[in-house]
């Protein structure tokens, strides 16, 4: 196998640039319409209903999968509203350039602030409260929790001074239950879309809703698993309220896990546990459970309407090669009643080949492009190649050729 060398590298990541921004710019189309609908049904039809609101955002998980539909290059008005973008995507790179630099500056400030985050949690000062471990900060925050596959949960000072064991555990529960329903998880995610998708800043404007929604849910559960009323649980919010209120002065309250930067959230957070109704689990499990199969009946559509990973092309193409290459045909159609081939040989039918080289004054060396596989219709993989020497009188002249298949850069890019 062949060692690659800086120039095919640089191809290479050409071409990964091109193709992940075409595709990226597509998806983060379809994101400005679904949070739009998003919001939108949030506000109209479903503003009392806690779970469904909740649920709503899972339909943001389709949006990574959607930048490679056929829709793109088949349908006529798809094709009028981004061909210009698509076509721009596909050949200015340094458009490419500039989509992947505005990933990797908001990978950097968005999961910065997380690293940054966690590395202040593992230097806190550690307790044991409900039977388990929990962090102490100085800060004048919400309690909030950091890391993914070891949570640590956040409680400030004041509180633990303030509150009654009862009230604690409270807390606890409420920072657990965010890490039992996934919801670190779910906010990983979306932060990960707000990367891949910065050009779309309503994802970032949403956020607030997008976590409020995970609090209401997260507070809807804690109240109906402690056994405790409502009204209580309401009276431990009120009293986080007034503690933070009655903070030092000019320290701005922390972000929770829930993004609440600004008490009139905690205010919401106490309307909307004033109205707590008990739901029943079983619907709720039922209703998880029928959104999850329209999400995966919709990847399903979505993966049968798309371009594969790697596209088997069928084209052949013929240029020559006189002082500087020129391409004399791509016409695929015409081109395969006189060239064939298989795994080892390309057949050309010698006569109807000259002729055709004659009528296109074809000189100097003449090669063949063909078979290979695409990406996307537009962008090029990689293809197979000969040379053709017109110095047989066999009828079909064949002509052996050493396949990409075992090349490092053919592997490469069938797997991204």
């Amino acid at each position: 196998m062949a060692m690659p060398d800086w120039r095919q590298l640089a191809s290479l990541i050409n071409f990964c640039a091109a193709y992940y921004t075409t595709q990226l710019v597509r998806c983060a189309a379809f994101s400005f319409v679904l949070i739009g609908l998003v919001m939108l049904l949030r506000k109209m039809l479903f503003s009392r209903r806690t779970f469904i609101r909740g649920l709503l955002w899972s339909s943001f998980l389709l949006i990574p999968f959607l930048g490679k539909l056929k829709l793109f290059y088949e349908n006529k008005a798809v094709v009028v509203i981004t061909g210009r973008i698509t076509h721009g995507t596909m050949t200015c790179l340094w458009a490419d350039r500039i989509y992947m630099a505005g990933i990797l500056i908001a990978a950097v400030c968005i999961f910065g602030k997380r690293l940054r985050l966690r590395k202040s949690a593992a230097g806190m000062e550690k307790v044991f409260l409900d039977n388990m471990q929990v962090r102490i900060t100085d800060m004048n925050v919400t309690p909030f929790t950091v890391g993914l596959f070891a949570p640590k949960i956040v409680i400030p000072k004041v509180m633990l001074e303030s509150y009654s064991r009862e009230e604690l555990r409270s807390v606890i529960q409420h920072e657990r239950t965010h890490i039992r329903l996934g919801h670190l998880w779910f906010g990983l995610a979306w932060d990960v879309l707000r990367c891949l998708l910065w050009v779309n800043p309503f994802l970032t404007v949403c956020q607030k809703q997008f976590r409020a929604d995970m609090e209401d849910i997260c507070d809807r559960v804690c109240i109906q698993g402690s056994g405790r009323t409502a009204h209580e649980y309401g009276m431990v919010l009120l009293k986080t309220l007034k503690l933070l209120r009655s903070g030092t002065e000019g320290t701005p309250p922390a972000v929770t896990y829930a993004g609440e930067r600004e008490f009139k959230d905690m205010k919401r957070r106490m309307g909307e546990i004033a109205g707590f109704r008990p739901y029943k689990k079983r619907m709720c499990a039922g209703m998880a459970a029928v959104i999850f199969l329209m999400i995966a009946s919709m990847l399903l559509a979505v993966h049968t309407h798309s371009y594969a990973r790697c596209n088997e092309s069928r084209d052949i193409m013929v240029g020559n090669y006189d002082g500087e290459p020129k391409i004399i045909s791509y016409d695929t159609e015409a081109l395969s009643r006189m060239i064939s081939y298989d795994d080892r040989y390309v057949y050309v039918e010698r006569q109807a080949f000259e002729d055709f080289l004659e009528e296109n004054n074809a000189e100097g060396e003449v090669w063949i492009v063909f078979g290979g596989f695409y990406k996307l219709p537009g962008l090029t993989g990689i293809a197979e190649s000969c040379t053709y020497e017109n110095n047989s009188e066999d009828e079909v002249v064949r002509i052996p050729y050493e396949s990409i298949t075992d090349d490092w850069y053919f592997g490469l890019l069938k797997m991204l």
